[in-house]
Formats: structure tokens, C-alpha cells, sequence
């Protein structure tokens, strides 16, 4: 390839019909990218007006070139394979020419080239509804293969470590009271004190201690300890099963014929199952506690009436159907945490995604479940 001197002329190009059946493309000066080069614009004239049978190059004052002369010859070609124009590449550079060849030895790819139009809206909208549909075939896979491995369960045929069983209880369990604690405690204070603002208008404080058992109960002690466990355990969930995946050690059980499903999933899913009632139960007395606090020491009211008042409005229906959503926030959870991690790709950046992608999802799954137990609750009157 000729390097040319800073003091070289612009690239020059002239078209030329020696013969009605020739036409003869010259080049001069330097065909280089950094430079201003012509358009293929003349050639395409040319052909257009008086169509010859063969296109031919003279290069004798062509100083230096680069992949820009490649192109413009590219679309030369183009043009003349459009009208079916013979080219006879003899007054090209020898570098020129084997370069050519190897560009049409190698075909295009099919859809290498982009379109210039935009895509509608519409096809956008189908293409993201299409896209959408793997992550929940995914999902659905997932659910189904981790039910028969509870069939396995019940039937004594899972295969998998009562050690880490308990390990995962203790971790899902009593190292999770701390956090527990603090939060439903404050949520409790939180609720008396709204409730107190305004039930204090009307002379009827004594409702508090109706207002935060009901909703501590029924709704609140499931639902913010659901969404403390999938920050803290399906978290954890998802990166200890990404780490897996990146280290392949999953890939190492599957080797060895061990279910990853009955070997990591199913304990830590029979782990958030036995403990979240415990937890919900727990959160409960704490947010009562946290409303008494409010009512006993801002509202002035005797412990014994708050007491009476919260046992007088709080049914066991009802805290059976918080046990109830907190069992079912727990497996929602494990399903989140594990299918994240499961799904984690093979880098080290992907186990953090994975961690993220799990509290989202787990958080996403609990808010909607709590609405759907509500609307459920509340047609079957309970």
C-alpha cells in the first residue's frame, strides 16, 4: 500500500469512453479515508447514459490507497452487476485486486445489512411480547420440574442433605430475628401512630389497638417479613447458586447424576416454607408490641384495656390466613431466589445481576400475591 506526501493532490476521478463498448474509470492522487474522496455518483451517470459492455481502471497516477478505494470500487461492482457489466480489473493495483477477490469469495451474510427505516411501533410491541415469552416458559419450567421434585419429597425419593437442611433453617430462621425485630416493631409504631393522629379527632384513640392487630395480623407481619426475607435470603439464594453456576459445580452434580433441583433447590425451599409462619407469627407479636408502645405511652391508655381491646378484635381466622400467606410468600420467594441463580450466566458481574433480579422478582411476586389473597379474602368473607 503507497503512502502518500502531505504535499499530495485531493483523490481525482474521470470517467471516460475511449469506445461505445468500453468505459474507462481513472484514477489519481491519493484514495485515502482521511481524505475528501468523489462520490460514485459520475460512474453511476455514466452507465445510466450510455451503457458500455465493459468497465475498465486506469490507475497509472494513483499515488496511495486504503480500504476507501475498496469501497468505492465495491459499489462500482454493485452497479455493474446490476446491469449486468462486464469489469476488467487488469489496471488495478495487484493488492487492489486480491483484496476484491477475497471480498467476493466470502458471501454476505443474509440480514448483515440494517435496514435504514425504523421499525413501527407495532412490530416494537410484537417483538418485546415475543421476547417476553422465553423468561415465562422459563418460569413454568422451572415450577413444573421443582413440583415433581416434591413429589419426590413425599414419596422419600429426593436425594439431598438433612446437614444443610438445618443450616439453611438457621440461616432463613434465627438469624433473621434481628432485622425482623427492628422492622416490625417500627412498622407497628408507624401504624399506631397514623391511626392515633386521627382517631383522636373523633374521641375513639382506644381503635388503635384495633387498628394495628387487624392489619399487623392479617396483612402487614406476612407482607413486610416476606419482603425482608427476599432482600436478605432470596438474595442470598440467587448468589450462592450463581456462584455455583460460575464455578460449575452445578454442572458437576448434573455430571454425577444428582438433581441440582433435589440437591440446592429443594432444601432451601422446605427451609423459607418452615420458618416464614414462625417469622410471620414472630412479627406479629412485635408490631403488636410496637402499637401498644404508641398507645400506652402517647395515648395514656392502661396495657390491660389495650390488651382486651386487640384480643376482643383480633380472631384466630385471622391469624391463620396470615400463616397462610406468609407459607406461600416463602415458597414464592425460594422459587425467585433459585430460579435467578439457576439462571445466572457465566461471569462474575452476572452472579451481582442474578442477586438484584431475584429481590425484584421475589418483591414483584409477594406485592401481587398480597393483592390477589385480599380480593380472594374478601369474596369468600373471610
Amino acid at each position: 500500500m503507497k503512502e502518500a506526501p502531505p504535499t499530495a493532490r485531493p483523490a481525482q476521478l474521470s470517467v471516460e469512453h475511449p469506445s461505445p463498448d468500453t468505459l474507462v474509470i481513472r484514477f489519481a492522487g491519493p484514495w485515502q479515508l482521511r481524505r475528501a474522496l468523489p462520490p460514485p455518483s459520475a460512474v453511476q451517470q455514466a452507465l445510466e447514459s450510455t451503457p458500455p459492455r465493459q468497465v475498465a481502471f486506469d490507475t497509472a497516477e494513483l499515488t496511495a490507497w486504503d480500504s476507501g478505494l475498496l469501497t468505492f470500487l465495491t459499489k462500482v461492482t454493485e452497479l455493474c452487476a446490476q446491469r449486468q457489466i462486464a469489469i476488467a480489473r487488469d489496471g488495478l493495483p495487484t493488492g487492489v485486486q486480491r483484496l476484491l477477490a477475497l471480498a467476493e469469495a466470502v458471501p454476505e451474510r443474509k440480514g448483515a445489512r440494517q435496514d435504514g427505516a425504523a421499525p413501527s411501533w407495532l412490530a416494537r410491541v410484537g417483538t418485546a411480547v415475543v421476547n417476553a415469552r422465553a423468561p415465562i416458559l422459563e418460569m413454568l419450567a422451572f415450577i413444573g420440574q421443582l413440583t415433581g421434585t416434591f413429589g419426590k419429597l413425599l414419596r422419600g425419593k429426593a436425594r439431598y442433605r438433612r446437614s444443610d437442611l438445618l443450616l439453611l433453617i438457621q440461616q432463613a430462621g434465627s438469624d433473621a430475628l434481628g432485622i425482623v425485630t427492628l422492622i416490625s416493631f417500627l412498622v407497628g409504631t408507624i401504624l399506631a401512630f397514623v391511626g392515633a393522629v386521627q382517631l383522636q379527632q373523633f374521641g375513639a384513640a382506644i381503635y388503635v389497638a384495633d387498628l394495628v392487630g387487624i392489619a399487623m395480623v392479617r396483612e402487614m407481619g406476612a407482607m413486610m417479613t416476606a419482603i425482608v426475607i427476599a432482600g436478605r435470603t432470596g438474595a442470598a439464594y440467587a448468589a450462592q447458586l450463581g456462584s455455583m453456576k460460575v464455578t460449575q459445580e452445578i454442572d458437576a452434580l448434573t455430571t454425577m447424576g444428582i438433581s441440582p433441583l433435589e440437591f440446592l433447590v429443594l432444601p432451601r425451599m422446605l427451609a423459607l416454607c418452615l420458618m416464614m409462619p414462625l417469622l410471620c407469627l414472630y412479627a406479629d407479636f412485635l408490631g403488636i408490641l410496637g402499637g401498644a408502645a404508641v398507645g400506652v405511652g402517647m395515648l395514656k391508655l392502661a396495657p390491660l384495656v389495650y390488651y382486651n381491646q386487640t384480643a376482643a378484635a383480633v380472631h384466630l381466622g385471622d391469624l391463620a390466613g396470615g400463616v397462610f400467606k406468609a407459607s406461600v410468600y416463602g415458597v414464592l420467594i425460594a422459587i425467585s431466589g433459585c430460579l435467578r441463580g439457576i439462571q445466572c450466566g457465566n461471569s462474575s458481574s452476572a452472579v451481582g445481576e442474578a442477586a438484584t433480579s431475584a429481590v425484584v422478582t421475589g418483591i414483584v411476586f409477594v406485592i401481587s400475591a398480597c393483592g390477589l389473597f385480599a380480593v380472594l379474602f374478601y369474596v369468600l368473607g373471610i
